[in-house]
This record gives structure tokens, sequence and C-alpha cells, in this order.
């Protein structure tokens, strides 16, 4: 469906862009892999604490729900008083209010909340066994395509291919901060300069790259990529010159921020995506989805080598500067690789699930994050699927699973933040978010591998 997308362009309607921009129908059904055996873990205690003191607070309203499901609750309150409840519960109570949760199938749950004022607080509770903690789910508009954390963390966008434009949320909360309309169409990717001032947003009907300054939320400029439908960009190491990869016109603009005029195009191999520039700005990595390619460019000469192909549909990239690795998604093959950019020599890393979609990297680059759209619905793929979308967590010294998520209807857009304390992904074909925080790579690395073995067996719907 992806590459009849690409030939038949301009003819495209809006569901069309849809159903393209969301990464291409992918023939092959690969098993899911096998993992070792689930081990027993202790029980997990999640704090979610905001400042606790010791001086009992005047009675404020307390309106609490226990997501999934409504959950015997115990309170206990500054003077020592302990009410055992069902949620959802609503009442006056003196805080500082504790309340533990101890739900079979589920991780139990002890947070402390401050009730300094009136507080309306949802609690998620994680299947058995699972190490990263849910803290927000929420609707977004139309399509959501990508979501990206600002650098200081505070906030996170989300791209909209079938709105208007892009939102802002509050990550643990999933407060609406604002919704930022584009001209003409909705939006892509969106990445940030190093300072968090600036963010580049690609749109594909109109080949731009929208530059928007963050405080303000306000366009400063539009980017003419004078490509045809653009979808990822890459900012250069020194921040002066961006990346945008031209999904239909096969080639990737090379943008001067200074004049914001485009200093040339580099010809690639057929439906460019994901983008990597070393860490010196010297080299050019671009993943090519119609054959499942790997090129890399020599940014002084603008020439290109194909250093890997597989014939399936390779996705995204995302590299770690310390170590030279650079990891890259196979959507056809359910496959993640590792190319060390010192040799391009290429290896297997590690199978995920079904329709790999989008990557990152722990900032200390020990831990993969992978979004997973799950099996294509038969008719087409801009229908819901017989297989939740997933997330699932691999260690990249070994390739070993250290936790999963399951997700919704097609998961898609993915990032984990700046500090390494919170990962957010989106669900495309439901319009909505999610937001978990992530413990030290010593729990990931202790869990047994968390729900990935558990979570095997709830792909099916």
């Amino acid at each position: 469906m992806e590459r009849l997308a690409r030939r038949t362009a301009a003819a495209v309607i809006v569901l069309g862009l849809v159903v393209a921009a969301c990464g291409g129908e992918v023939a092959s059904d690969v098993p899911a892999p096998v993992a070792a055996p689930l081990t027993t873990l202790p029980p997990v205690t999640t704090t979610t604490s905001t400042t606790t003191t010791s001086t009992t607070l005047a009675p404020q309203q307390l309106d609490l729900v226990v997501e999934p499901e409504a959950a015997p609750v115990r309170l206990e309150t500054a003077d020592g008083t302990v009410m055992n409840v069902e949620t959802p519960f609503s009442g006056e109570l003196a805080g500082p209010v504790t309340v533990s949760l101890d739900v079979a199938g589920h991780n139990p749950m002890e947070t402390t909340i401050d009730l300094a004022a009136d507080q309306s607080v949802t609690l998620w509770l994680d299947p058995e066994g699972q190490l990263l903690h849910k803290i927000a789910q929420f609707a977004t508009g139309g399509a959501p395509k990508q979501v990206a954390f600002t650098p200081d963390g505070a906030e996170l966008w989300v791209t909209l291919l079938a709105g208007d434009g892009f939102e802002i949320y509050d990550p643990r909360t999933g407060e609406q901060l604002a919704a930022v309309e584009l001209p003409e169409a909705g939006s892509v990717e969106v990445i940030f300069n190093a300072a968090g001032t600036l963010a580049y947003i690609s749109q594909m009907e109109t080949a731009s790259v929208y530059e928007i300054d963050v405080a303000t939320r306000e366009v400063l400029r539009r980017l003419d990529t004078t490509g045809v439908w653009t979808k990822v960009v890459a900012l250069s190491p020194d921040e002066q010159t961006l990346y945008a990869a031209n999904w239909v016109s096969n080639d990737v603009s090379e943008i001067d921020l200074t004049t914001g005029e485009v200093r040339r195009k580099l010809r690639t191999v057929t439906t460019p995506r994901g983008l990597y520039v070393t860490p010196d700005g010297g080299r050019l990595y671009v993943a090519g989805y119609e054959d499942g390619d790997i090129e890399v460019f020599d940014l002084a000469t603008g020439q290109g080598d194909v250093i890997f192909t597989t014939g399936g549909a390779m996705r995204h990239l995302v590299g770690d500067p310390a170590t030279g690795l650079l990891y890259a998604s196979d959507m056809a093959r359910a496959m993640v690789y590792v190319v060390d950019t010192s040799t391009n020599e290429v290896r297997e890393l590690a199978a995920t699930d079904r329709v790999p979609n989008t990557i990152d990297l722990s900032p200390d680059g020990r831990v993969l994050y992978v979004s997973n759209r799950g099996r294509n619905n038969p008719e087409t793929y801009y229908k819901p699927g017989p297989e939740w979308g997933t997330v699932v967590v691999i260690d990249t010294a070994s390739g070993a699973y250290l936790d999963a998520i399951v997700g919704g209807n097609q998961t898609t857009g993915l990032d984990v933040s700046a500090d390494g304390t919170m990962l957010a992904f989106s669900d495309f074909l439901d319009n909505r978010a999610s937001v978990y925080t992530i413990p030290s790579y010593d729990v990931l690395a202790a869990g047994g591998g968390g729900r990935y073995q558990a979570h095997l067996a709830e792909l099916q719907k």
C-alpha cells in the first residue's frame, strides 16, 4: 500500500495521507520471538509522592480514580486514621494521605498525595511483573504520528497527521497545554534543538518544515524542502544544518538554517525515512524503506553508498554518540539491527513484535525501546488489525528483553525523555498517548524480563 501511495501521491486524499505516513503495509508476518520464562518478582512499590509533611493539613476534597478498574483502596491520613474504600472515591480528607493498592494480577502500589488543595487523581495499576509504571493516558487529536519530550521534560509535543497542526501536553498529568494550527495540513515528525528553544516540525503534504519558538509556540519560519512528501528531519551536531527526508522524491534536503535555503539535495535509495548524522557531522545515514536499505553519505562529497540491504522495510534510525553504534528498525523483518559506524559492519540485535516502528535509546545507551504496530488488518492497515500494538524494551549489550507494554491500535510514535525517566508513545488509530516512568537500568536488568514473556500471550485481540 505504501508503495502504491508513493506512486500516486498527486491524487492522494486525506485518508491516503494518513495511511502512507503511518509507515507502510508489510507483507510478512514474522513469528513473535521466544524469550526465557518469566521469573517471579518481589512486590514492586511505585511511589509518586509529592512533598510529604508531618503537619496535618486542613481537610480538602479528594476525587480518586483507579485505572484500569475499580479497586479497593487503603487510605491513611496524617493523624493515623485508616479507611478502606472502593474507587472511584470522593470525599474530604486531611492530608497528606497515603494511598495503598494491592489488586490481584497487578503490581502493588503505594503513593502519598499532599492534599494541600482539592485534587482529582487518577492512579494506574500496572500488570503484574511490569517494570515500567504508567502515570498518564490521554486523548489526542487525529492520528498522533509522533511524540517528543522537550529537552527539559516539561512538555510532550504530539504531531497530528490527520489534524491541523500539533498539540502540547503536560506528560505527568495529560493536561493539554496548547493546540497549535499549522497552515494547510497536519504534521509528521518533531525534533528540538539541544537548548530546547526551537522545534522543527515536518509537514508531508506541503514538503515543509516549520521552525517553532518553543516558549511562545509561534511559527518563526517555513522551510521549503523542495522535495515531495517530507517526513523525518535531523539536525547537524552544530545545529546549523537541517536534513529532511523526502519520501516520494527519493532524496534528502540539506537546508542551511542561517539562510533557510536548500543548500543541496542528496539523491538516495527509494523512499528514504530514518536519518542519523554522526557526531563529527561528517556522515549521514539514511534508512531506505522500499528495499530495507541502510545508506551512508559522505557529507563532504555528497557520495552515498548502500552498506546493508534486507529486502524488508527499514524505517527508523537512532544512534549512540558515545559508542558509535547505530540502531535500525526493519518493519517487514520485525528486527532491530546494529551498525558499528566505525566499520559500517551490521548485525542483528533482536527480533521485535510485528511491524516495529519508532525506536529510541536511554541516555546512557544501555536500553533500546521499540514501538510495534502489531499484525496488519488483512483488508488495509489503516483499520485496526488483529493484534494490539506494543512497546518492547531491549538490552543493547545482549539483545535480551527487559520488559514489554501492551498498547492500543497501532502503537507508533515513541520517545524517551532526555533524563531517561519517562517513556511516551502514541496509539495511532486510537488517537491516544500514554506516559510511563522508567526504573533504573539495574532494576530493569534484575527484573527477569519484566512482562516480556507474559505479553506475548496478550497480543491477539
